[in-house]
């Protein structure tokens, strides 16, 4: 059975809307909603925040926030690294997806020998850089800091000399770069992303997985190929970003992208991979109720944190 600890980190300062920082409240009111205590029997951790960012001027256009971003990640490193020495298992909730890049870190530095593998369940890939970035949203960039990659050669802007200074400083925090390689990557549902990204992707030959490959196939099958794909890797980190849902039921996200996963498919796969005993850290992310009716996200991002923590306490 595992120790389970959640790290709460409320940040949206790598989105692009407003409204993802309220994302962990809303799913903890959606437990209170179906009578659940699940925020009772866990310790958990609050990350402090930079929001305070979000009424200042910006400063790098390509990265925005960068500074407040270098600060996240220091905490949140530190916070599921010191959680894994300890010997218990992180779930992390975080308002946007830009943080990973820190959770990925922290596993890293916990665990600095070993070969860790990322399986990313999202509509988008977060392969962008300052450098290629059509939005200069860091949400949209957690993976290519873990891979320690510019993309130069699809590079669109000429970055100013503090903003690759805090970019260097997100690639190598820990002092451990790359943290991931592109052949231990696997990308779930993912269907929107650049021609930047797209050629990442493809001259690195990383794994996608489609929403219709898992309909076809099952989430049984296709988490067994997953893990077979994955089995040099010594440690799994799962991240779920709520858009790889369908746009039809992700309306409480930043960005709703269409042909999505449903979301019992989405908690049949999770609770699968949960089951594998590789799994070191769950996170949850991307949740953002001022966009939803009824709390509809939230709850059900609630049932397959819910589902998913059972499995693991029960591995």
């Amino acid at each position: 059975m595992k120790n389970i600890k959640l790290i709460e980190v409320p940040s949206e300062i790598g989105a692009g809307t407003r409204g993802a920082s309220l994302g962990i409240e809303a799913i903890k009111i959606a437990a209170l909603d179906f009578m659940s205590n699940f925020f009772i029997h866990f310790p958990s951790e609050k990350i402090p925040t930079e929001n305070k960012l979000l009424y200042e001027p910006i400063e790098s256009p390509y990265a925005k926030r960068i500074k407040g971003i270098a600060a996240i990640y220091d905490r949140v490193s530190k916070s599921v690294c010191d959680t894994l020495k300890s010997n218990f298992f992180p779930v992390v909730l975080t308002g946007d997806h830009s943080t990973a890049g820190a959770v990925i870190a922290g596993i890293k530095m916990a665990k600095p020998k070993s070969k860790l593998g990322v399986i990313w369940i999202d509509a988008h890939a977060d392969l962008h850089t300052p450098y290629t970035t059509p939005s200069g949203n860091m949400h949209g960039m957690p993976l290519a800091t873990a891979l320690a990659m510019d993309n130069a050669a699809s590079a669109v802007h000429d970055i100013d000399p503090e903003t690759k200074k805090q970019w260097e400083y997100l690639k190598n925090i820990g002092k451990i770069a790359p943290k991931i390689l592109p052949e231990d990557l696997v990308f779930i549902s993912l269907r929107d992303y650049e021609k930047e990204e797209k050629n990442l992707i493809e001259k690195n030959e990383i794994k996608v997985v489609t929403t219709s490959e898992i309909r076809r196939k099952g989430a049984e099958a296709v988490v067994r190929s997953i893990l077979r794909y994955l089995s040099d890797c010594t440690d799994i980190y799962v991240s779920f970003d709520v858009d790889s849902l369908d746009a039809s039921i992700s309306r409480g996200t930043g960005t709703p992208v269409g042909n999505g996963l449903r979301e019992r498919e989405a908690e049949d796969l999770i609770s699968k991979l949960m089951q594998n005993r590789k799994v070191c850290c769950f996170e949850i992310t991307e949740v953002n109720p001022t966009l939803d009716k009824e709390n509809l996200m939230a709850e059900i991002a609630f049932n397959i944190l819910q589902r998913s923590v059972n499995v693991l306490m029960m591995s």
